[in-house]
């Protein structure tokens, strides 16, 4: 009899689980935002008083200009004479993850989030990570470029455009969310998934082939890597970053 309700105990447990997996699935596919808060083991990468979670990009510190806390944000204010000043990234790797933070930038200020980046001497970061773009659509020249708008805030960038599109101008906070599961990764701004996309199929490595990323084989090739935040010359600033590994 014990046995017998110890499996009925299982099973139930078992079929529970499965109906929630199935939730959140359907919740992505209709392009809502799953329950960030369903799960205790949220990672703080920034919570407004510290940067011991970062370090410059192929560097072992972190930087004593530029990068800075005001007012409970993270900023990165550029050089008057424009010299950069680098990169940052999370001391940890990471493989499958749900990232969490806000950004917001200045009248006509370029940034970016990285992941999946892989250090490599000598190379930009950019060649190894992937990007979720951070920008002022209305008033830097990079929105105009690429294709279909590949260029613009929330996008893979210089890759994949987004759908619909939800970023909010320069001087207001956008709520982004970056969730990746093996090949499969979602970009999220501001409450809705804007893209969807599978990496190592044919149609990611043809698109790749005709990309300005052919010659860098390392460029979305990683199953783990960093999060970075870039240095673009330009003032941005970031929240409430916070990741769980999936």
């Amino acid at each position: 009899m014990i046995k017998r309700l110890l499996m009925v105990s299982l099973l139930t447990a078992l079929l529970s689980s499965a109906v929630l997996f199935l939730l959140a699935a359907e919740s992505r596919r209709n392009g809502q935002m799953p329950d960030s808060d369903a799960a205790d083991d949220w990672i703080t990468l920034f919570d407004g008083s510290s940067t011991d979670e970062w370090r410059l990009y192929n560097r072992a510190d972190f930087p004593s200009e530029g990068w800075q806390i005001e007012d409970d944000t993270l900023v990165f204010r550029p050089r008057e004479d424009r010299r950069p000043i680098g990169d940052i990234i999370t001391k940890r790797i990471f493989r499958d993850f749900d990232l969490q933070l806000e950004w917001m930038v200045e009248r006509g200020a370029n940034s970016g989030i990285f992941y999946h980046a892989l250090e490599q001497p000598n190379q930009a970061i950019y060649w190894s990570a992937l990007e979720m773009q951070v920008l002022d659509d209305a008033n830097h020249p990079d929105s105009f470029l690429g294709v279909n708008g590949n260029r613009q805030a929330g996008t893979l960038y210089d890759l994949i455009p987004i759908n619909p599109k939800t970023a909010k101008p320069f001087g207001e906070w956008n709520e982004a969310r970056i969730v990746s599961r093996g090949p499969i990764v979602e970009h999220w701004l501001n409450g809705e998934m804007v893209l969807r996309y599978e990496r190592w199929t044919v149609a990611w490595f043809e698109m790749l082939r005709n990309s300005k990323f052919k010659d860098h084989n390392e460029f979305g090739a990683m199953q783990q890597g960093h999060i970075g935040l870039q240095d673009h010359g330009d003032v941005v600033r970031f929240r409430n970053i916070r990741i769980r590994e999936l």
